[in-house]
């Protein structure tokens, strides 16, 4: 299992909607996510409205609209460790946050995690894929204190 020494996670707030505490509860956990999970290296979270998220979307996906997190792997091919770059939509987080009753830092450590287990082989482009990678993330979040958070509804 990876050391807390060989894990980085830097959270940035680009939309100015997360308070310190709330980018600190996010970093804290994403790193015990990571320990868990048996990986080392440097992820990097930034937090983006709906405007940039589109934008980005239709940048390096050609989708148009927003979405809840996009995932940047920057590894070289062999590397060990993860360098991978996170955007999430607090936009997106917010309402979905909403419609589950919890707090919308939860709901984001939810999209950063989702981002790590793409990265870790993790897919989601069919149901049954999608399903797995789901139940995967809220036993993650089980795990480290957090709870199901993908399944929850208030």
């Amino acid at each position: 299992m990876a050391d807390d020494d060989s894990i980085q996670v830097e959270v940035t707030d680009a939309c100015g909607r997360v308070t310190a505490v709330q980018q600190e509860w996010i970093r804290r956990h994403a790193g015990a996510a990571m320990v868990r999970l048996g990986v080392s290296g440097r992820v990097g979270v930034r937090i983006v409205s709906d405007a940039e998220m589109d934008a980005a979307h239709r940048r390096h996906s050609g989708v148009e609209g927003t979405t809840d997190v996009l995932t940047f792997d920057l590894r070289a091919p062999g590397s060990a460790g993860l360098d991978t770059d996170v955007l999430v939509c607090v936009d997106e987080a917010e309402r979905q946050a909403r419609a589950a009753g919890h707090p919308v830092e939860r709901e984001l450590l939810l999209y950063v995690v989702h981002g790590v287990l793409h990265c870790l082989g993790h897919d989601d482009h069919d149901e049954a894929s999608a399903a797995r990678m789901h139940a995967a993330e809220d036993a993650l979040l089980i795990e480290i204190g957090v709870g199901a958070t993908f399944g929850s509804v208030a």
